[in-house]
């Protein structure tokens, strides 16, 4: 990713933000990314420098003035006009980021060897919230080679409460 593509998903969060559109603008930003991924061509089009530029600035309103919040457009347009038409899936991407980080919402896959209760799920999600300080969304996995226990992965970091890892310290504490 770019400098270029982070100072431009950077100013349309802060706008977003201002505005409090922030998942309206994501939103309007994925239906953009999925017509060009749907119409490769249509990207091509919108960065060629052969085409007049008064041309590709009426094709985005036209494909996307009535559809999409005012600046969604507009930021478009001038990604257009600017020539940086290939900044803008990372561009987005870095918007995803800040919104997410804003959000202040972590991401926890929890794997078990059984199911957990859904008790058991509201204490663990509490615990969780308490430890990052933040809200947890979780996805829950199970692996009968576990043995007990549970792993946690949060964040990227990984909290290994099965019996499997607990008999392994055991066993390099015996070792050592």
């Amino acid at each position: 990713m770019t400098q270029i593509s982070k100072e431009y998903g950077t100013a349309l969060f802060m706008l977003a933000c201002e505005k409090e559109q922030k998942h309206e603008y994501a939103a309007a930003l994925e239906t953009v990314k999925k017509v060009f991924e749907e119409e490769e061509a249509y990207l091509a089009f919108l960065s060629s420098p052969a085409i007049a530029m008064s041309e590709r600035l009426d094709a985005i309103s036209a494909a996307f003035g009535d559809k999409l919040p005012e600046d969604v457009v507009s930021y478009m347009q001038l990604l257009c006009e600017k020539g940086r038409m290939a900044c803008f899936y990372d561009s987005v991407t870095e918007y995803n980021k800040l919104l997410f980080e804003s959000e202040r919402v972590s991401n926890a896959k929890i794997t078990s060897a059984v199911a957990l209760t859904e008790d058991e799920k509201q204490k663990l999600k509490e615990k969780l919230e308490e430890k990052y300080k933040t809200a947890v969304t979780m996805e829950f996995f199970i692996d009968e080679t576990l043995l007990g226990g549970i792993v946690a992965e949060i964040d990227g970091k990984v909290l290994d409460g099965s019996l499997r890892s607990r008999l392994r310290d055991i066993k390099d504490v015996m070792n050592t």
